[in-house]
């Protein structure tokens, strides 16, 4: 379900967390989609379950995920989680991390726009109405 690159400067809390959000917002994952067990994932990715349950606590707080007593975490049915504003305030932190680390690699603003227009299409596919 889930992978982590040992190559990948982010934490791995940050790597699940973040490849549970693509998942869900790619429609990979549906709202009531249940979701492996701490331990269960922790066994898969061979990581501890410690870093599983932050993960996972993060998201069910986030309002990503549901937890159902005895029964375990589920996709959560959807809602705007975070105010238009906090919404723009991360794109624009976003895009400026994303320009600073672009710029100096020399790429011209329509390649660059072009590879993200593509990596964008990749996700598009995936997502259902």
């Amino acid at each position: 379900m889930l992978q982590i690159a040992t190559g990948d400067p982010r934490p791995i809390i940050k790597q699940i967390t973040d490849a549970v959000r693509v998942k869900i917002a790619t429609g990979e994952l549906e709202p009531g989609d249940q979701l492996p067990t701490v331990r269960g994932l922790a066994q898969q990715l061979t990581i501890n379950p410690n870093t599983v349950a932050k993960a996972y606590a993060e998201l069910t707080t986030e309002g990503w995920l549901e937890s159902r007593q005895s029964m375990g975490l589920y996709v959560a049915a959807p809602r705007q989680r975070l105010s238009d504003a906090e919404r723009d305030r991360r794109l624009d932190m976003a895009i400026d991390h994303f320009i600073h680390d672009v710029v100096p690699l020399g790429f011209s603003p329509a390649e660059v726009q072009a590879r993200v227009a593509h990596g964008l299409q990749q996700l598009a596919p995936r997502k259902r109405a």
